[in-house]
């Protein structure tokens, strides 16, 4: 898969040297940005910087959560960039909670698991999935159900962003990612459902250097990679007396 970049570089390779180069000619005002990450595990963390840093406004973040007030999508709460939410949890997040509240932010809630399913849904080309999640509930209020064998399900939409960012342990040149322990995550999914997807990792070894049955996440699913130094933050940090 080739870049959409006009440089000479990203022609050549997906490696950049950035992450701000790596977001060079992505990103706009009013697009759906998808990205990886559960509370602050696994988290793009350099590359929503780099995204707050692009002065991009009015976007629709679709994440498992909205980071905490001064790190992850928090940062972009803080600036204003984000126009809604489209989430399963965002209970540490004080500034969200006063966004929301206020009126100022909108917000589409999802059961875990749907938002997962609608992700890798839309990375595989399908329109959309009848679940059993959320029937009877708000989650299902304007959408239509069906009965299958005698049970009601609810129709959910596959999803698609204009832009994924991605965090993953290591990558080769060609975009192959291997994700470590749980910070693999809501990554795969946010990777398959991106239109463009860049993603910031570790360490970039030689295109084939990685066993192939190790890869999580074909390189045909990236776009971009960048090597960044990780800052390991620990959401809510408990220590004995």
């Amino acid at each position: 898969m080739t870049t959409t970049s006009t440089s000479a570089h990203a022609s050549r390779t997906k490696v950049f040297s950035t992450p701000a180069a790596a977001l060079q000619g992505l990103v706009r005002d009013g697009m759906t940005v998808a990205v990886g990450g559960f509370g602050l595990c696994g988290i793009p963390e350099q590359l929503i910087i780099a995204l707050r840093d692009s002065g991009a406004r009015q976007l629709t973040a679709v994440s498992n959560n909205a980071g905490v007030d001064d790190w992850g999508l928090g940062l972009l709460l803080q600036t204003r960039q984000i126009r809604k939410m489209i989430s399963s949890y965002v209970g540490e997040n004080a500034e969200f909670e006063r966004q929301y509240m206020s009126g100022e932010l909108e917000l589409e809630f999802n059961p875990q698991g749907t938002l997962a399913e609608r992700m890798r849904a839309g990375g595989a080309g399908i329109a959309g999935f009848f679940t059993k999640t959320g029937v009877g509930t708000v989650v299902a209020e304007g959408k239509e159900t069906k009965e299958f064998d005698g049970e009601t399900y609810v129709l959910e939409r596959g999803l698609r962003a204009d832009l994924s960012l991605v965090k993953a342990w290591k990558a080769d040149e060609s975009g192959n990612l291997v994700f470590r322990k749980t910070a693999r995550n809501f990554n795969p999914v946010v990777a398959m459902c991106g239109h463009a997807c860049v993603v910031e990792v570790e360490e970039i070894v030689p295109t084939g250097s990685l066993d192939p049955d190790h890869i999580h996440t074909p390189g045909i699913y990236v776009d971009r990679i960048v090597q960044t130094v990780p800052v390991k933050r620990i959401e809510q940090r408990t220590v004995r007396a």
